[in-house]
């Protein structure tokens, strides 16, 4: 059984290019869930001068 790697290679993209054709790229999936915004850092206070 002598099968070039050639043949089975193109049967497993023709989909995946017959899908970006209709579809377009980058495909239009969902985005991601929003990340968190990072906490605010706060500078530290300064200490009132007493006289």
């Amino acid at each position: 059984m002598n099968i070039h790697w050639k043949r089975p290679l193109f049967y497993v993209v023709l989909p995946i290019l017959v899908f970006l054709a209709f579809v377009g790229f980058p495909p239009p999936f969902a985005p991601g869930r929003p990340t968190r915004p990072a906490q605010e850092q706060s500078e530290p206070a300064e200490k009132d001068e007493q006289r």
